[in-house]
């Protein structure tokens, strides 16, 4: 899928609130370049698409954001404007079986609730977009997750740590209610967490400390389309092209938020000691 250049040309130079020509001046180039590219007659240039969305990003306009704003303002009752983060292009149609086999819950599309969340998880790649998805999750199953023992057991299975376990008649019923669904809305596990449940897996941290320091380290919710009825109700709107200035930007707010959760997660493990059980007190 394309960038909807022409039209984020437009909107950013109307913010501006400047002709074609002050643009094309402030921007470098021939008027005539502007003119072409908002009348959409001529593919833009990767140093064209850098410099436009970093000059819009270094004037604090969030074009992406309020592209977000403004597709929100249009949804319908059962209508969900979610987010793929990708590390380059998505070719083709949605499709579950892209997803690796080893992550949060196994196969699956996974989506965000927001631009920020999406954008966090891939703004150390270089070629990576945010794709907008509306979504339709009408007479859909859904499963969903909260911070708790099943989520992070579910996890650890599917994340392969759980092989001493794996044949246990709870981590079954787990696993099987986990595919028992067209979607799941479940909280995102990013490699920091992922850390926390395995001291839960390997005996170091109780069922009731492991649970504190997730929820301490909040990073929202996501959306895993899981059987074909969910996705053929899921449809990209839009990919968003992101600066590097927007990604640097974006990689900072991560690593700022990230000291905070590591911080956070040391005071729970203390105040959490002691309570709650082991593994192999919950599978024994």
């Amino acid at each position: 899928m394309k960038y909807n250049f022409s039209e984020d040309l437009k909107s950013i130079r109307e913010i501006l609130g400047i002709s074609q020509s002050e643009f094309a001046e402030q921007l470098g180039v021939e008027q005539v370049t502007i003119s072409r590219n908002e009348l959409d007659k001529t593919e833009p240039s990767a140093k064209f698409l850098e410099s436009v969305y970093a000059f819009a990003f270094k004037n604090r306009i969030r074009i992406n954001k309020l592209k977000e704003m403004l597709w929100r303002d249009d949804l319908d009752i059962n209508e969900k404007l979610l987010f793929h983060g990708a590390k380059s292009e998505v070719e083709g149609e949605i499709d579950t079986r892209r997803g690796r086999k080893n992550n949060d819950f196994g196969q699956g599309f996974y989506t965000g609730e927001s631009y920020e969340q999406a954008l966090s998880f891939v703004s150390g790649f270089d070629n990576s977009s945010v794709y907008y998805i509306s979504f339709d999750d009408r007479n859909l199953k859904c499963k969903r997750y909260e911070v708790n023992q099943e989520w992070m057991l579910t996890i650890a299975y599917y994340r392969g740590t759980l092989d001493e376990y794996k044949n246990h008649p709870m981590i079954q019923s787990l696993v099987e209610q986990s595919r028992d669904c067209d979607y799941i809305i479940a909280p995102i596990a990013d490699n920091r967490m992922f850390q926390i449940i395995n001291s839960f897996i390997s005996g170091e941290l109780t069922d009731e400390q492991c649970k504190h320091c997730l929820a301490a380290t909040n990073l929202g919710m996501q959306y895993i389309f899981i059987s074909e009825k969910a996705v053929s109700q899921a449809k990209i709107i839009e990919r968003c092209y992101v600066s590097t200035n927007e990604r640097e930007y974006y990689k900072n707010v991560r690593l700022e938020e990230s000291k905070l959760g590591d911080d956070k997660v040391k005071m729970a493990r203390r105040q959490y000691r002691g309570k709650g059980r082991y593994i192999d007190e919950i599978l024994s």
